[in-house]
């Protein structure tokens, strides 16, 4: 018998045209003959809708002006009123997706759902408790990192940081909670701190000020559920190459200049040290389903990578499934095709 697979996209998010992109390829992939699919939309004004759309509705935003539209309630305990599902897909990016709001909603709701729960979401997408919680482990180095509260005098905290970096440049100024390089600015002067701090807590009330890493930004992607036989394992190791000076939304969605590649001379043991680490960092998170872990890889002693060192950088929990997005090509370069890595993504969450 089918399962009744609801994908769920848009969202109340900067990142609401990259959730139905993101959605639109996982459609195109879905194996449609083991899995009746719903498709649930998100307005950005919060407003819920089943859809009858095509794709390319999806993808292009006319899904929401169909008539037949069918505006949805989710109800505490009970799921769906009126709607069957057996698994939710919740394929939404940074605020409102993969910061534990909508895992909680759905949890109270009693929907299994593909991903990890309310409380790694929200510490994985909060950077400064992600920080805390990989430093306390002591399992990988990290940026020197200060953290900064809205409300402070932009100028003065300015004058902080520049003494707690004792004049370092670059930095790299970011929202502690949103997705995408949103709201990041890379800083080369201590003048450019004060409007950085506010491009920063326009998108949260905390921001992150690191000092810059110089190396390759590599990627691995995890799958399973943590403590458990359903793994995690690692995928083989990808690479970007920004298009822009950073990795920011632009680079990642817009600019066709931006490029990613499969990361083929390192070691053996350097490889798999970079692997275990991504899945060390995936447990201490406490993530299920799927995440994606960010590293740069800085020269080592020698001045080569051979013997280079893994900083980590963040963890996503709900990566990009767009046609050019790290997460499933990675484990299309691993063996798992798309379409495989949807239907094991579902296993894991009816696993649980």
């Amino acid at each position: 018998m089918k399962k009744k697979l609801m994908v769920l996209f848009g969202g109340v998010s900067s990142e609401h045209e990259v959730s139905r992109t993101s959605a639109a390829s996982m459609l195109r992939h879905v194996n449609r003959e083991k899995y009746d699919i719903i498709k649930v939309g998100i307005k950005k004004d919060g407003k819920w809708l089943q859809t009858f759309a095509d794709t390319e509705e999806i993808e292009n935003g006319r899904w929401e002006d169909r008539e037949d539209n069918k505006e949805i309630v989710l109800m505490p305990g009970t799921g769906f009123e009126g709607l069957e599902v057996d698994v939710v897909f919740p394929l939404l990016h940074g605020r409102n997706g993969e910061d534990g709001r909508i895992q909680g909603f759905l949890q109270i709701a009693g929907i299994p759902f593909v991903g990890s729960d309310s409380t790694s979401s929200a510490a994985c997408m909060d950077k400064a408790i992600t920080k805390a919680m990989v430093d306390q482990a002591e399992i990988c180095r990290q940026a020197q990192c200060c953290i900064v509260h809205a409300g402070c005098d932009e100028d003065e905290a300015a004058g902080v940081i520049e003494e707690f970096f004792e004049g370092q440049m670059p930095l790299f100024v970011k929202p502690a909670n949103a997705g995408s390089s949103v709201g990041i600015s890379k800083v080369k002067t201590s003048k450019q701190l004060p409007e950085a701090l506010k491009l920063a807590f326009a998108e949260d009330s905390k921001a992150l000020v690191e000092e810059a890493i110089n190396g390759r930004e590599i990627e691995v992607a995890v799958l399973g559920n943590s403590g458990t036989g359903d793994g995690p394992c690692a995928s083989c190791i990808g690479e970007i190459f920004a298009a822009n000076e950073f990795y920011d939304y632009t680079a990642k969605y817009d600019d066709i200049g931006s490029r990613t590649g499969i990361v083929t001379d390192l070691t053996e043991e350097l490889e798999k040290e970079i692997r275990d680490t991504a899945v060390g960092i995936y447990e201490i998170m406490g993530c299920d389903g799927l995440a994606r872990v960010d590293f740069f890889l800085v020269p080592g002693p020698s001045g080569g990578y051979e013997d280079g060192e893994a900083v980590f950088n963040e963890i996503n929990t709900m990566p990009g499934f767009t046609r050019i997005s790290m997460y499933p090509q990675l484990w299309e370069a691993s063996g798992l095709e798309y379409s495989k890595l949807i239907d094991r993504l579902v296993e894991l969450t009816l696993n649980k």
